[in-house]
């Protein structure tokens, strides 16, 4: 059911003066705690991860068919009148033991607002007016929705070939900017609307039909395999014989929980296994090239990643070149872990021997870091690098064999606060979540916790724009195809961002090209695509991923409108 992050939930407490029962109030709330990961008003949150609450009240629990739950609310037979809401709100891991929903809303009075906001959307539309969130914004941080920025917002000059270099010397103090909730609405495409690209590159839709289509795979005969995470599928895509578009899918697999990583293992030209990483466990399916169907039941290679659950959810995979290790990221459960208990030194130094430099612990331990197995033995992972709030895409530099992140940084701070940003991953290294960011600045919600880490955080190598949601890095490899990059792109990545939420002004939205000189970034990056967001408060795309077809062409996933697009090289 409600899936709402510890961070979020301890970010966006608001003091209402609203009388129960008020949905008005009520939608304030839901913008505030929930609408970053569900629906509940038709087109409000297109790329939404949890189940759309629109019509929740009077159903039955897991009754969303395109969503998958976890088998405690499948299990619990609930239906949810509004007394069961009020209750499981209270109460969810007491209503729902294991439940992915782990946190109460405390204040009955906002919990009665919230339940009757959801009793008003039966048909998916609200007609009040919602409030603007209250003067002084936030709990501790001043900040509210603001208003729509007075000048030309930055995504305006967005354009293919625009150049952006972000070094920690830009970075501005702390809240030097109110902390804003602009949550992006995803519209239908305005009549004439065109995604941009380089001259001599042409955008078409490969596929549609899809749902939430995520994380994708390139198989050896050009098949593409698409995670389509929040309805816990995979499906296999065959490509036309041009190329151009998908002339058959087919599910591959179902009834995963959450999946996003996949791998093709021993390798990708002659694959025995197709290995998932599931949001607690990675398991994995026999697997030949050409493959459409799954053979048997998933086997169970890791049986659980962390002891705690709910925050970031997604997990992404992959081997070492020589294929003896497996990685896997793991994010952070909440936006920084304001109420923790400390340790003494002896404490941290016992733990770090364990977990690794800088690791958090409580409710996120084993989370925030990259972990690493040894493949064919039952050794447990082990923390590869730490302090990684959460790396949504795993990658393998093509031109070194490198491994990289690509991160989604904290909250919180200030529209420029803190960049996003994609890393080459140093065993044993140490990223600095959630002490410190970008090096050696202290996160103020933790000033003073850890001055023993003061210097000792690594500062990644391409920052982006800070709340763009990096979420994906594909580096282009040498490639023949029809569709073929020009020589030049040979070792670029490419970066996707999902889109801003905490940003006053929007940003994101669109893939970006990382430049790569003699196999090491230049720490600059440019717009490749870009054009979705019409205005401010709205994009008609959220794209998430970014895989190289057997052709050459570059394959867009977008989460928001269900579609994969294909960009080409056409002179």
């Amino acid at each position: 059911m409600l899936r709402i992050t510890i961070s979020l939930l301890a970010l966006f407490l608001f003091v209402e003066t609203a009388a129960a029962q008020d949905a008005n109030a009520g939608r304030t709330v839901f913008q505030g705690q929930c609408a970053l990961c569900h629906s509940a008003v038709a087109g409000d949150n297109g790329g939404a991860q949890g189940p759309t609450l629109i019509g929740v009240v009077d159903r039955d629990a897991a009754s969303d068919s395109q969503f998958s739950y976890t088998e405690a609310m499948r299990n619990s037979k609930l239906h949810w009148d509004k007394e069961t809401l009020d209750r499981f709100l209270t109460d969810p891991p007491g209503v729902v033991p294991g439940s992915a929903m782990v946190v109460a809303v405390p204040d009955a009075t906002e919990r009665a607002n919230l339940i009757a906001y959801f009793a008003s959307l039966k048909d998916g539309t609200f007609k009040e007016q919602a409030p603007r969130f209250p003067p002084g914004g936030f709990a501790g941080f001043g900040g509210g929705q603001p208003p729509a920025a007075e000048v030309d917002p930055d995504w305006k000059k967005d354009a293919p070939g625009r150049k952006h270099h972000i070094t920690v010397a830009d970075l501005p103090a702390p809240l030097a900017t109110p902390s804003a909730a602009r949550f992006p609405r995803v519209v239908e495409r305005p009549a004439g609307a065109e995604l941009k690209v380089p001259e001599g590159f042409a955008v078409n839709t490969f596929a549609t039909g899809l749902t939430g289509p995520r994380a994708m795979r390139v198989a050896a005969n050009g098949d593409i395999l698409v995670a389509e995470t929040s309805s816990g599928r995979i499906k296999v895509l065959r490509p036309s014989a041009d190329g151009s578009k998908a002339d058959k899918i087919e599910v591959f697999a179902q009834g995963l929980r959450q999946p996003l990583g996949m791998a093709f293992y021993p390798n990708k030209d002659k694959p025995e296994w197709l290995y998932v990483a599931e949001t607690n466990r990675v398991v994995r399916y026999p697997y030949s090239v050409g493959d459409t169907v799954a053979r048997t039941f998933p086997e169970i290679v890791v049986p659980q990643l962390s002891p705690v659950g709910g925050g970031h959810f997604t997990r992404d995979l992959v081997f070492s070149p020589d294929g003896k290790r497996m990685f896997v990221s793991v994010g952070s459960q909440s936006n920084v872990p304001e109420n923790y208990a400390k340790k003494t030194p002896e404490e941290i130094k016992a733990w770090e021997q364990e977990h690794g430099l800088g690791a958090a612990w409580g409710d996120e331990t084993n989370r925030a870091n990259v972990l690493v197995f040894e493949v064919g033995t039952d050794k447990p992972g082990k923390v590869y690098a730490s302090g990684i709030r959460n790396c949504v895409g795993l990658t393998l530099q093509s031109e070194t064999g490198d491994l990289w992140c690509t991160v989604n940084e904290r909250d919180m701070l200030g529209d420029d606060l803190v960049p996003d940003y994609s890393t080459t991953v140093k065993e044993g290294g140490y990223y600095g979540w959630p002490w410190y960011y970008m090096g050696n600045h202290e996160d103020p919600r933790l000033k003073d916790h850890r001055p023993d880490l003061a210097g000792k955080a690594i500062v990644p190598d391409v920052l982006y724009q800070a709340h763009s949601a990096a979420v994906s890095l594909a580096f282009y490899p040498e490639n023949d195809g029809a569709a073929a990059f020009p020589a030049e792109y040979t070792g670029d990545g490419f970066a996707v961002f999902h889109g801003s939420w905490n940003r006053s002004v929007r940003t994101g939205h669109k893939v970006v090209r990382v430049l790569i000189e003699d196999g090491k970034p230049t720490g600059e990056y440019e717009d490749f695509m870009v054009g979705m967001i019409p205005e401010d408060a709205n994009a008609w795309g959220r794209p998430v991923a970014a895989a190289v077809a057997q052709d050459g062409s570059l394959l867009i996933s977008d989460d928001g409108t269900n579609v994969i697009y294909r960009i080409a090289y056409t002179k």
